[in-house]
């Protein structure tokens, strides 16, 4: 058994890799594989292989900046530590390396880590508190009226694109319809749909302008927590603020940001990786068009081969324990790595074997913390892929295969783009054309401005995205320390 704490000469007792292999890229000192960096961005998943032959079920690893972890690869393993928040808490003030001041400041950790009030940052009574508004709020939704949306709007994005006879489904369809149904859920106006989809993008990505992108998020959901006080709707954010629960203004603020991103980021990734395999498998779109298969059946089937999120950051360690065959210290940072676990050959001996109508995978993780959105998520892809294909039956690739790229963030491995063709038809008479959406990236534009909303609903001040680095103002006024930093300092005492 090893310790994240002691020197790991294991890894070296392994013939040295070739360069460009994933395993090339280990920690100075210890010996431990990096999950950063270009050779573990390439092919994640070789990596995880890797470590799986190296180390078992739980690896030891290292995170950006050489912070030391543990990375849980078996699927049992993530299951027992998702299910035991006695032994494993979601609680990252507990993080040993944080309170030892081994985090950097401006670490891309942080913004996902830092302890937050919210009910993905705390066990308990509290947890069960804040989650159930949530989840209440949800139970709420009728499911004929969400997928109304999901057909108005997946038909009016499709109206943009369809005379073309060629489009990419990550920019023109899977990055926006998320969004415009989030926004209608939440009781906001659709003009917002455009603006927040860049910011969300923004902030996944970790970029230079998403601190600013945050503070745009935030200060929108805080003027529409004003108005919903004032004018209760029948929509998500009205529900959840008159909760039981009694959330208070910054409460609602970020539990509404949390079901906004995530149930935007990983909607949009599991669009675009269906219609990825639908379009590269023979096999799956073949059985999709002979009705051996549904839909849903192909959700699932992506959700095992690839969930939206790949690793979830993290479980900290509330005693000294054992994972795995590794001995656990107090405070110690394990990540659940969810893309390892779905193809842990102790559940799939033959990872080629259509998992039809299986749901064990852990896309949405397990325990008190498992995705309260999943069932909305679904809803919102099913209904969106079958409008796309209805409307448009013989898309094809435009590219092969080989030539598609991937972006990788700490959570997931996003798909640049997803060129297709078609035989361009005329739109559809019934549906509103949308407005055509932004394609330019937030950091590469002068000036940035929503499609204006009504002033009511408008946040105080809604500034366009900065400027890239290289053409802001000189003289530009001071940004406030980011809270997650104001955080880490206040744990450290400083």
């Amino acid at each position: 058994m090893t310790s994240p704490h002691a020197d790991d000469t294991r890894a070296n007792s392994f013939a040295t890799p070739p360069p460009e292999c994933p395993a090339h890229s280990t920690g100075a000192v210890t010996g431990r594989r990096r999950l950063y960096g270009p050779e573990a961005d390439a092919d994640p998943m070789a990596l995880y292989e890797l470590l799986r032959a190296e180390h078992g079920s739980v690896a030891p690893v290292l995170l950006h900046g050489d912070v030391p972890a543990w990375l849980v690869l078996g699927h049992r393993e993530n299951e027992e530590v998702a299910r035991t928040p006695s032994r494993f808490s979601r609680d990252s003030r507990r993080w040993l390396e944080l309170q030892k001041g081994n985090v950097a400041l401006d670490s891309p950790l942080l913004p996902i880590v830092a302890w937050q009030p919210m009910c993905s940052f705390v066990d308990g009574e509290e947890h069960q508190r804040l989650r159930a508004a949530v989840t209440q709020s949800m139970e709420r939704f009728d499911g004929r009226g969400i997928r109304r949306y999901v057909n108005r709007f997946a038909n009016q994005l499709v109206d943009t694109f369809c005379s073309d006879g060629h489009a990419d489904l990550v920019t023109r369809f899977a990055g926006h319809l998320p969004m415009l149904v989030m926004t209608q859920l939440l009781g906001m106006s659709e003009d917002y749909g455009p603006r927040l989809v860049e910011a969300a993008q923004d902030m996944m990505k970790g970029s230079e302008t998403a601190i600013a992108s945050n503070d745009y998020v935030v200060r929108t959901l805080q003027a529409l927590v004003a108005r919903k006080r004032a004018t209760p709707g029948k929509d998500f954010a009205s529900w959840l603020i008159g909760n039981s629960a009694a959330l208070t203004d910054d409460e609602a603020v970020e539990h509404l940001r949390l079901v906004l991103i995530a149930g935007y980021s990983t909607t949009a990734n599991l669009i675009v990786n269906t219609l990825r395999m639908v379009l590269t498998d023979r096999r799956f779109r073949a059985s999709l068009a002979g009705l051996q298969m549904t839909i849903p059946d192909a959700l699932e089937q992506s959700l095992w081969d690839a969930p939206p999120f790949t690793a979830v950051y993290g479980r900290w360690a509330t005693g000294d324990t054992e994972l795995g065959g590794q001995r656990i210290k107090s405070g110690d940072m394990l990540v659940l790595c969810l893309a390892a676990g779905n193809v842990d050959p102790a559940v799939r001996p033959d990872p080629t074997v259509p998992m039809y109508g299986n749901r064990s995978h852990l896309a949405f993780s397990r325990g008190p913390h498992e995705c309260p959105g999943q069932d909305l998520g679904r809803a919102i892809a099913d209904t969106g892929i079958d409008a796309l294909l209805t409307r448009l039956p013989d898309l094809a690739l435009a590219v092969d295969e080989e030539e598609l790229t991937w972006t990788p963030t700490l959570l997931s491995r996003n798909l640049d783009a997803l060129p297709v063709t078609f035989t361009p038809r005329r739109p559809a008479q019934s549906a509103t054309p949308a407005a055509p959406w932004p394609t330019t990236p937030p950091a590469q534009r002068a000036t940035a401005t929503a499609t204006a909303p009504t002033r009511a609903e408008m946040p105080p001040t809604a500034p366009p995205i900065p400027l890239p680095p290289q053409h802001a103002p000189q003289h530009a006024p001071q940004q406030r320390t980011p809270w997650w930093q104001a955080l880490t300092r206040w744990l450290r005492g400083r």
